[in-house]
């Protein structure tokens, strides 16, 4: 893990970003809070992040707002706070969307052990890419993705993905017409010191099909083994 990584806490409840806080910075990390979206923005424009927690709901710019205008200019790493069961799955249709997510209720070692997951990815990958070469681009018949770069391009058109997407995608592409149990996935997207139910891998992948038919409408290459898991299809 990178020392002194340093994340970026926004919610409008005191009591909520006092506890965060402790705790994250009794792992060793530095953190910076906001108690709304717009003072965040700003903030971050004048000093990145490492990592961002947004709750959603906040007064003069919500979470997803400020994703958002974060995602205009960084692909810093985001979690949302969810208050509300009915937001998660507005959360995970969001063509920019955050990389996890935690729902209130949430016990202080869930946040913190989400994102010590998250920077853990975003890091490896970081350190993959520096030393990657253009052998590690994956071609799966209209699909190309490039962990070098972060990128993904269906029929050439750019498509853009979360961490957490991009290791889904790949880890079902490496191995066309091989069903990855819901299991798998978590596997390839999270670190197994972090729990995940299966209800989060089912987001992602319809978040996934979404994004891809928000590029072209027939996109069907991502199979569901209903009591099994996913597939990407053979050519």
């Amino acid at each position: 893990m990178k020392e002194k990584s340093t994340i970026v806490l926004v919610d409008d409840e005191r009591n909520i970003l006092t506890s965060v806080r402790a705790a994250l910075e009794a792992e060793g990390y530095n953190v910076r809070t906001y108690n709304d979206g717009a003072e965040a923005l700003e903030a971050l424009n004048d000093d990145p992040a490492d990592l961002g927690v947004f709750d959603i709901k906040m007064p003069r710019m919500d979470g997803m707002e400020l994703l958002r205008r974060v995602r205009q200019k960084s692909n810093m790493p985001v979690i949302f706070l969810t208050s509300k069961d009915e937001e998660i799955d507005e959360l995970f249709g969001l063509k920019m969307g955050a990389d996890d997510y935690i729902a209130k209720p949430f016990a202080l070692r869930l946040v913190v052990e989400r994102c010590k997951a998250v920077l853990r990815r975003t890091q490896a990958r970081e350190t993959t890419a520096s030393s990657a070469d253009e052998k590690q681009i994956l071609e799966r018949g209209a699909l190309k993705l490039d962990p070098e770069r972060h990128t993904c391009h269906w029929h050439g058109n750019p498509v853009t993905l979360t961490v957490t997407e991009f290791l889904i995608l790949q880890a079902l592409a490496q191995r066309p017409g091989v069903v990855k149990t819901r299991d798998a996935l978590m596997d390839a997207a999270y670190d197994d010191q972090v729990y995940v139910d299966d209800r989060t891998i089912d987001s992602h992948i319809k978040r996934l099909r979404k994004k891809f038919k928000m590029a072209d409408d027939s996109f069907d290459v991502i199979e569901t083994l209903y009591g099994v898991g996913y597939r990407f299809k053979e050519a």
